[in-house]
């Protein structure tokens, strides 16, 4: 399975795909502001586990994809982790590299290491699921977002799923160009010194910034977005839909009720009150 273009979703049929991109995001938000009340490691830890089998499962994404989206939320909970470990006060429970590591700040670190996690596949896997331009219209329809900042905003997607391939486009005329790779007929790719990257930079933000006069002027000559003008036709949301928001949101009350009570009864416990 090809990789989707930045604002287009992977190229599947999937149940995640077909629901309405408006009820993902409420979704999302939802999920994500729940779990930032939650400090223990443990209760994001679950939902992280439930929210793999629903990204392969119900978005078809594939799990190598998902790995490599786990990248830069993974880097930035593990900096989350050594940084609370090491600079919360608490009881000291192992010493690294003269640093000593406290209990407390280790908990607190993963804690919040794996709401970084949670809310990074959660992300990503909206992310994979719903095509830009179907989000924007679903936005303008559901929730009266404005004509024209959703077209502003569709331009601007429009504008960014070009940048990886006139990128390789700029890459590849730098490469035909250059005589000593002509001479030597090595078949490498273009130079990788500075100098030719931040050449290739120039030329992309020059032609994305071309480009995006061109389309601004496209869209104030046409009208769009002006006042109550749609930028599609309506569509209702279906009960799979809401659906879909029940299960998800319905798990992740659960999990957090769950835990709430498992932290209250310890509590209990630690304060004697079973005896």
């Amino acid at each position: 399975m090809s990789s989707p273009a930045f604002g287009r979703p992977l190229p599947a049929d999937s149940l995640l795909h077909r629901r309405d991109p408006t009820v993902k995001v409420l979704v999302v938000l939802v999920v994500c502001l729940a779990i930032t009340a939650v400090v223990d490691p443990v209760t994001p830890a679950a939902l992280y586990l439930l929210a793999w089998p629903a990204a392969v499962l119900a978005g078809r994404i594939p799990p190598a994809t998902l790995l490599r989206a786990h990248v830069p939320f993974v880097a930035f909970a593990l900096s989350l982790l050594m940084v609370n470990a090491a600079t919360r006060d608490g009881e000291t429970i192992a010493r690294l590299l003269a640093v000593d590591i406290s209990a407390e700040g280790l908990t607190i670190g993963a804690g919040l290491a794996m709401r970084t996690l949670l809310i990074g596949i959660v992300s990503v896997t909206f992310v994979l699921t719903t095509d830009g331009a179907r989000l924007m219209t679903s936005l303008h329809q559901h929730l009266r977002l404005s004509g024209r900042f959703a077209y502003a905003v569709l331009a601007g997607y429009r504008l960014l799923e070009q940048l990886p391939e006139t990128w390789s486009t700029i890459r590849s005329a730098q490469a035909a160009r250059d005589p000593r790779r002509r001479l030597q007929h090595t078949g490498r790719g273009p130079s990788a010194r500075p100098k030719a990257l931040a050449q290739a930079a120039f030329a992309l933000l020059v032609t994305s910034l071309r480009r995006g006069e061109r389309m601004s002027i496209a869209l104030e000559t046409r009208g769009l977005g002006a006042g109550s003008r749609t930028i599609a036709a309506p569509s209702d949301l279906r009960w799979a839909d809401a659906a879909v928001a029940f299960v998800a949101l319905g798990v992740t009350a659960a999990v957090l009720l769950t835990s709430w009570r498992l932290g209250l009864l310890r509590g209990l416990g630690e304060l004697g009150v079973f005896g």
